[in-house]
């Protein structure tokens, strides 16, 4: 009998629809594990197809030309440890999550997800069929199970796997960030543990995909929840374990533990890696914005340099009559300590040619709103003639509190493919700035120190699109704001729990038609990284056209 078993984990970042180039990834992990005798090479759920690839799945050409790439696989591993990698599997007239275990080159076993996600994120009720409960498979004389990602968060297959004779069980996952999530899947990966009496591995992949972002730290546990190790948050890591039978049955040998950064930290990381995957993935290398000299655009364009180095970001300054002198200096300066490239396009002349365009039709009428916003549509048109002309694409830069409230204007300042800061509220929006400037990682690319000009971070946030004007003379102060839209959004509460939370009834009701008139604009923006599970993509889908509200 074994005493020992060997799974190399490969916490890799797989690209949505590059079957050959994810294969051979997990090729290239394969032979690394052969040359360091282990039994069993493992990695994330989906990986084949990456995730989450959505309606691509149901396309018969993709997932019969997964399946293809998969088996050619399994040839090609055909003398050396086993192979486990996720993909999809169409059977019988209907499409599976599967988990693919390949030996001797061939399939030799699947898994098939039971329990299909259908909150937040996820659709997997629409896109997969749910796979039959089953049984383990057999590397060897040992016998594993391998709850698929969600499967792991019910108890009924991980005890249908412990009683047919699984010895131990290993998770492969797409499982993506939120906030604090970490300590919610150790819970869930602690209660099968309890459950079963078996060790758990829990694999995650890593990586960005559109507005998600994989954050490995995949770790293991012996029976009683002991941890036994804890793989590094957010980069690619292939690492061997060990686990070792006594008369107990087996248990994972400790090693080490390593330590994840605190949430404001992998707010951060999950902001620059988005981008920075979003780029590779989509072929683009350069991106541009425009650079008011307020806190939002500062705090991009660092996303941006720390993502993409600071040779491959351009910021631009589209000043106005109503520019202050001192925005002039902030942006200045915030770029050259970035080292970005720094562009100066004034909008006084087109703005002129516009007024007078528009005079005719709007004579009679007092200038207001229309005209704020021919600014801003100005310096989105002329942002995306220096996008399509150089190639860069252009970033958005409305933080979550203006996106919730529709403090943006469409066609204009919310022109752009990206958004890093899309679900980050104004107040967080501060912090994070502070907390950049305080920090620095190997990750990021630009330099360390102090990037963010203090006075940007202090100075009342301001559109500049009229005289004197303050985001307080639109809207509640932000600490308020946000407070609220947490309430509402994150926490999908009511008027009522408003009201309770101590704010006026008449403010909370204003923010809350603010929010579901502006789900028009929210529709036609771009995607950005996702931080909570109140994001504005996926987790929260309202109708456009809705006229109910809360009497309470």
């Amino acid at each position: 009998m074994t005493d020992s078993f060997r799974i190399t984990l490969a916490q890799l970042n797989p690209t949505v629809g590059d079957l050959t180039g994810n294969a051979a990834k997990a090729r290239a992990v394969w032979e690394t594990a052969k040359a360091q005798g282990s039994d069993l090479v493992a990695l994330p759920e989906m990986f084949i197809a990456g995730y989450n690839a959505q309606d691509l799945v149901m396309k018969p050409a993709f997932h019969r030309a997964a399946l293809a790439e998969v088996e050619a696989l399994a040839a090609a591993c055909a003398e050396g440890p086993a192979l486990a990698i996720g993909g999809p599997l169409a059977e019988d007239g209907k499409l599976y999550n599967a988990y693919f275990i390949c030996k001797g080159g061939r399939i030799v076993s699947r898994q098939l997800k039971h329990n299909l996600p259908n909150e937040t994120v996820f659709d997997e009720v629409r896109i997969f069929d749910s796979g039959p409960l089953g049984g383990p498979y057999a590397v060897g004389n040992t016998r594993i199970g391998s709850p698929i990602c969600e499967d792991a968060w019910h108890p009924d297959v991980a005890e249908t796997l412990e009683e047919s004779g699984a010895e131990f069980l290993l998770v492969p996952n797409g499982s993506p960030y939120y906030r604090n999530k970490f300590d919610t899947r150790l819970n869930h990966m602690v209660a099968r543990v309890v459950e079963t009496g078996l060790p758990l591995i829990y694999l995650n992949m890593v990586g960005g995909q559109d507005d998600q972002v994989f954050d490995g730290g995949s770790f293991g546990l012996n029976p009683g929840g002991e941890l036994a190790f804890k793989r590094p948050a957010f980069d690619e890591d292939v690492h061997q374990i060990t686990l070792t039978r006594g008369p107990e049955g087996w248990r994972i040998a400790p090693d080490e533990v390593v330590a994840h950064p605190d949430e404001w930290e992998q707010d951060y990381r999950v902001m620059v890696q988005s981008l920075r995957d979003y780029m590779a993935k989509t072929g683009f290398r350069k991106v541009l914005l425009g650079m008011s000299g307020g806190v939002d655009s500062a705090l991009v364009c660092t996303i941006a340099a720390d993502a993409l180095g600071a040779d491959n970001v351009r910021a631009v300054m589209l000043p106005s009559e109503y520019t202050s002198p001192e925005s002039l200096e902030d942006a200045k300066a915030c770029a050259e300590s970035l080292g970005v490239r720094y562009d100066f396009l004034p909008i006084s002349g087109p703005r002129a040619a516009v007024t007078e365009a528009l005079a005719p039709l709007f004579e009679g009428t007092e200038e207001g709103l229309t005209e704020e916003n021919i600014q801003s549509r100005l310096r989105g048109l002329l942002l995306m003639a220096l996008s399509n002309k150089f190639g860069e694409m252009l970033l958005t830069t409305g933080n979550k509190s203006e996106v919730a409230v529709g403090y943006a204007t469409i066609y204009g300042d919310m022109s752009g493919g990206y958004n890093p800061i899309k679900d980050l509220y104004k107040t967080r929006v501060f912090e994070t700035c502070r907390w950049r400037n305080a920090n620095h990682r190997p990750w990021m690319r630009a330099p360390e120190g102090v990037v963010i000009p203090e006075r940007i971070i202090t100075k009342p946030p301001s559109a500049e699109l009229r005289e004197d004007q303050k985001d307080s003379d639109s809207l509640p102060d932000y600490p308020e704001l946000d407070a609220i839209l947490d309430i509402l959004v994150d926490r999908d509460g009511s008027i009522a729990d408003c009201v309770a939370a101590g704010f006026e009834r008449e403010v909370a009701r204003k923010v809350e038609h603010l929010i579901y008139i502006s789900e028009y604009k929210r529709f036609q923006s771009a995607p950005g990284a996702r931080l909570t599970k109140g994001a504005f993509w996926l987790d929260r889908r309202y109708p456009i056209v809705n006229r109910w509200r809360d009497p309470s």
